[in-house]
């Protein structure tokens, strides 16, 4: 049981420490200090939130601290196109 509840609070943690490291969906305003330094685009979401995570991974790819959406469409798959910023 003891083995367990460490491996558990071990996923936990890496699960944190992978998140802070991932590029954050930013607003126009909320962009302040950062420089645009590109875009980037993604295709085959089933829904927003998918697209958005496609988005983040490669903003996150590039180097980004974060990104704004600047289109989203489809039907039975999205696509978008994203500012990075560094």
């Amino acid at each position: 049981m003891k083995k367990c509840l460490t491996l558990l609070a071990a996923t936990v943690l890496a699960g944190m420490t992978f998140a802070s490291f991932a590029a954050q969906p930013y607003t126009s305003p909320a962009t302040g200090q950062l420089h645009a330094s590109g875009t980037v685009s993604a295709t085959g979401a089933t829904n927003l939130s998918d697209l958005e995570d496609k988005l983040a991974e490669k903003a996150k790819e590039q180097g980004a601290k974060g990104f704004v959406v600047n289109s989203a469409g489809g039907k039975n798959q999205m696509y978008g196109t994203a500012t990075i910023y560094k």
